[in-house]
């Protein structure tokens, strides 16, 4: 989690959907995955980047690696916000994603999403689309 909310390149605010709880009563593990892509998507339109545009375009952005760390539960009805950095290393966008609870600042969720992208069927070593992105790359050191 970051100390500040200024530390995130992007914000989301989402609320959590009653058919996303088991019967318990919390958000289904499976579901934060949907949280953390709809993160992805929203900032890269976000920036101007349009996914469709992109595959028209023959560049697929595809999660290659994603490793999730569950620290506190999310409930039906509570706010929540999608918190995202992302860097550039080689050919992998590397986005670092929390999922915070708005009620107490509580850390959910804390995601690293490797995604590459595909151009041609080959991994795409540069994209078209680096310099939208490049503005909002942060530095490579955790």
């Amino acid at each position: 989690m970051k100390e500040t909310a200024s530390e995130y390149t992007y914000k989301l605010r989402l609320r959590v959907r009653d058919y996303e709880c088991d019967i318990e009563g919390v958000v289904n593990n499976a579901n934060y995955q949907h949280y953390l892509e709809c993160g992805r998507n929203e900032f890269m339109r976000h920036i101007g980047l349009d996914y469709r545009e992109c595959t028209a375009n023959d560049y697929l952005f595809m999660v290659s690696r994603i490793e999730m760390r569950f620290k506190t539960p999310l409930h039906g009805g509570e706010d929540f916000e999608v918190c995202l950095n992302v860097r550039r290393e080689g050919v992998r966008y590397l986005f670092e994603q929390d999922i915070v609870r708005l009620s107490d600042s509580k850390t959910a969720v804390e995601a690293e999403v490797e995604v590459i992208c595909l151009h041609g069927g080959r991994i795409a070593k540069e994209t078209p689309y680096d310099e939208i992105m490049k503005p909002y790359f942060i530095s490579g050191d955790k």
